[in-house]
């Protein structure tokens, strides 16, 4: 109670005011949020309408609630005051943009028997809702006394049957709680749990509850629209997802209906109204997609024929228009009339290329030297996907898949095949830890005849590298799988390609390497990033807002690394992973996508997901007492792994210092029911088809604590940051990162294989992803691969003020200073010529985690750098 004493005493003297006769003491505060503007489309009177309603008395109020004495009458709980409201509403003009008011506030308060406020009670009487940022509550010096984080949208009274209450900045353990505020902590929970509400939930619902997968299908509109629920089953384990309410499919009571019409092209999909995005972002979000369309629609108005490209320069031209805008300044007064992203991006007046996509970084300098083996190798440690490949232990490779189902899916990859191009052989390789592998076999294989039934033809991939003296990587052959064409018990048929410099040869392994792009351009899109990291990640998010409340310390330090994620999660099973939306049409598996994901889902491990666990499993690292994380890399220029264990060990750091606070001891760990009935949840709820696995920590130690927070974190800032912004850099350019194969390798002796002796380029265009769908792909990761203008980076918060306790705060300015020196670090290595891997041919610096700390208040856009605290798009 230090920080509740010390305020008490700052109260001394408090003002005095005349009321009614009798003398009493009043404290002054200042409110800050965010009033509805005009850039809200959905409701545009109602800037009007609330301040009719403010002249009624229908106003805003506010009601404090003491920390420190409690109220007999009301079951011991805080004492309040008499409700004050906001001054000067109608007087406070709205900004036609969306932009912060400050207003001030007045009540009646006696420290000496009121004691110090905790929490705050706020009726909203408007018509409409409000964002409200911050309370401060200030002594009669003027210096600030107790500061409330709110950051929430509150919705007019009759929108809730509860009173909506904000607790002030101090962090409180369950069993620490001031008896006045525990009732009050109880009950926020208990209606953020929405106590088993049906029906469909609304935009000023808070309810934060489970649902499966069960949404991404439209039975009704045929079998071909139709998906299976992924989880809830051990046939289609998922994790599990936010809960909209809607009702069941008309055709099938197992899926929720859809939504359509207005809703669809508002983006109306409901999550908590906190979760949704902000006002710029949602703008900038919008203003994406508009261009993206006209990008499409542009080129597409440019060809006649829109389904193939006939030469590379036919994609190089989707970024070298000559469509232009001058340059000048005439614009400059529209962006305060609506949000300047969207002005940006449709009004270019910057000289920038009209409806043009920007060039990818992978063919900026050199448009030729992604075809290198060199570059394609370098791509595995520092592309979009680094977080695949594997040290071969054992030849040849082996599959784990079950032989009395699969047969023999043994690799046919031999030691002739590979000895031919190093200079020892196999088992000094792999006794000297240089080999190998990326596989995308037994992951693909239980699903390729069902994908190859569609206008997929695609192989189950193996390519095999070794590590050369330089550092770099060089690729030896490629192994390209189909079922048996007598059924899966008979095993699979394969053939193997090794590199050729020259003639057919060079034209067939080119080929080769466009069809392991393939496997891994999906495997990255629908296992790296989407599983794992959005779905997974989403649990967590309901299971802390369910079961820690926002005084708890674990809420405050995971909450900024949660925000924007469910609500770019929603809109993903709208448009993009739903049946036959934007990741169907544009990725390898079809139909099949999800479900594939499903199926990897089964071999999700939490533990796994620390950076230290992963390459140590994939065989990247081994164990060395002597280094800082406990272990030592094998490829020592692997820039995904040497920047990120600099990372994760910050994050770590971070996370010891702050948690050590709170808890001093296993003990408290253990005692803490929030904490425990929240690692309860997460296990049986969120990821409740896996709670059986060994592997979940039991949340009994501080270790277990500091580990699974750091590992959360990990997840929902810097993996996802590795894998999410290099998508442009390098998947821009389709044909370095093909993300769909349409005929198998053609064989000698046919019209293909003559085209492809003939014209290899017009050849592998024909083979990999087509126009129509090259435009929708590029065009979706452009929008992904973009950071928003009000983007939170790792180390920053959005208020100074989330916590008052002095320690956390030291320990985070700590954490900042550190992801400095990481920054410094890593433009040095991306620096240093003897690090072949860090830029390759294509000269591409590896900055997918460079934290860009000092870009806090930067517009955004196509970085290529910095690390958001969450996953945000």
């Amino acid at each position: 109670m230090e920080d509740l004493s010390a305020a008490m005493a700052k109260t001394k003297g408090v003002t005095m005011v005349e009321l009614n006769g009798n003398k009493t003491k009043t404290i002054k505060g200042r409110v800050v949020l965010m009033k509805k503007n005009l850039t809200d489309m959905t409701d545009p009177a109602a800037s009007l309408l609330d301040r009719v309603r403010e002249l009624l008395h229908h106003r805003v109020s506010l009601q404090l609630i003491s920390a420190t004495q409690v109220d007999f009458a009301n079951w011991k709980r805080g004492k309040l005051s008499m409700p004050a409201y906001l001054e000067d509403w109608v007087a406070t003009l709205v900004p036609i943009t969306a932009k912060e008011a400050t207003y001030s506030i007045t009540f009646e308060w006696d420290a000496e028997t009121m004691g110090v406020p905790g929490a705050f009670i706020v009726r909203n009487h408007h018509h409409s809702q409000f964002y409200l940022k911050n309370v401060t509550l200030y002594d009669d010096h003027g210096s600030p006394w107790v500061h409330f984080d709110c950051n929430s949208w509150v919705y007019p009274t009759n929108r809730y049957t509860y009173n909506r209450i904000f607790f002030s900045n101090k962090s409180y353990l369950p069993s620490e709680t001031p008896e006045a505020l525990r009732d009050y902590r109880m009950e926020e929970l208990e209606n953020l749990r929405g106590n088993g509400r049906k029906g469909e939930l609304k935009e000023w619902d808070r309810v934060y509850d489970y649902a499966y997968y069960n949404d991404l299908g439209s039975p009704e509109l045929g079998q071909g629209h139709a998906r299976p629920v992924l989880g809830g089953s051990d046939k289609y384990p998922y994790p599990r997802r936010g809960k909209t309410g809607r009702a069941p499919n008309r055709k099938d009571p197992n899926t929720e209906s859809r939504l359509h019409g207005l809703d669809v092209i508002f983006l109306n999909i409901y999550v908590p109204r906190d979760e949704r995005f902000s006002t710029v972002k949602f703008w900038d979000f919008l203003a994406y997609f508009v261009k993206a369309v006209s990008q499409t629609m542009g080129t597409v108005l440019d060809d006649h024929n829109i389904l193939e490209f006939h030469s590379i320069q036919d994609v190089l031209n989707l970024y070298e228009g000559h469509i232009k805008l001058p340059k000048n300044d005439t614009l400059k007064g529209i962006r305060d009339v609506i949000p300047w992203t969207l002005v940006k991006e449709l009004l270019r007046n910057d000289g920038e290329k009209f409806m043009k996509f920007p060039i990818p970084a992978v063919i900026k300098e050199d448009k030729n030297a992604w075809r290198t083996d060199e570059e394609f190798a370098r791509e595995t440690l520092a592309g979009l996907n680094p977080v695949v490949i594997s040290r071969l232990r054992e030849f040849p490779p082996t599959s784990k898949l079950d032989p009395e189902e699969y047969g023999d899916q043994h690799s046919s990859i031999r030691k002739d095949d590979i000895e031919k191009n190093m200079d020892r052989s196999v088992k000094q390789a792999l006794d000297e830890n240089r080999l190998f592998i990326l596989d995308h076999h037994d992951g693909l294989m239980p699903y390729l005849r069902r994908i190859n039934s569609t206008s997929t033809k695609t192989y189950a991939t193996r390519t095999i590298f070794f590590l050369q003296d330089d550092g770099t990587l060089k690729p030896l052959a490629i192994e390209l799988s189909l079922p048996h064409p007598q059924g899966d018990k008979h095993g699979s048929v394969s053939k193997v390609f090794t590199p050729e410099n020259d003639g057919i040869g060079k034209s067939v392994w080119q080929l080769a390497k466009a069809y392991v792009g393939v496997n891994d351009s999906g495997y990255h899109q629908l296992i790296s990033h989407w599983l794992n990291t959005h779905a997974v990640v989403e649990p967590f998010i309901i299971a802390s807002n369910r079961q820690l409340s926002v005084l708890h310390p674990i809420y405050k330090l995971l909450h900024p690394h949660f925000r924007d994620t469910m609500n770019i999660n929603a809109l993903a099973r709208m448009l993009l992973i739903n049946a036959n939306g934007i990741v169907e049409l544009t990725v390898y598996p079809r139909k099949y996508a999800l479900e594939m994901s499903s199926a990897i889902y089964k071999s999700w491990n939490f533990t796994e997901q620390a950076l230290p666990a992963d390459l140590l499993k994939r065989g990247m690292a081994v164990k060395d007492s002597r280094s800082p994380n406990g272990i030592s890399l094998v490829i020592k220029d692997y820039p995904f792994a040497v920047d990120g264990l600099e990372i994760w060990s910050a994050i770590e750091t971070w996370v010891t210092e702050y948690s050590s606070f709170y808890y001093p001891s296993d003990t408290a760990v253990q005692t803490d029911s929030e904490l425990q009935s929240w690692w309860e949840e997460i296990r049986n709820e969120g990821h409740g088809d896996l709670k059986d696995k060994p592997w979940w920590p039991e949340m009994r130690t501080k270790h277990d604590l500091i580990q699974a927070c750091t590992t959360i974190i990990w997840m929902a800032s810097a993996l996802h940051a590795s894998v999410n912004f290099g998508q442009y850099p390098y998947a821009g350019y389709l044909p370095n990162r093909p993300t769909v194969s349409r005929r198998f390798m053609p064989e000698s002796g046919t019209k293909e294989y003559a085209e492809l002796e003939k014209n290899p380029d017009k050849a592998l265009l024909k083979t990999i992803t087509p126009q129509d769908q090259t435009m929708i792909g590029v065009s979706l990761i452009e929008i992904l691969s973009r950071h928003s203008a009000d983007e939170i980076y790792l180390g920053q918060r959005d208020t100074l003020e989330w916590t008052s306790d002095e320690k956390p705060l030291a320990a985070l300015e700590r954490f900042r200073d550190r992801l400095i020196e990481i920054e410094k670090n890593i433009a040095t290595r991306n620096s240093d010529s003897n690090l072949k891997n860090r830029t390759g041919p294509v000269n591409v610096p590896y900055t997918l985690l460079y934290p860009n700390t000092s870009d806090y208040s930067g517009e955004g856009g196509l970085t290529g750098m910095g690390i958001p605290n969450s996953i945000s798009i």
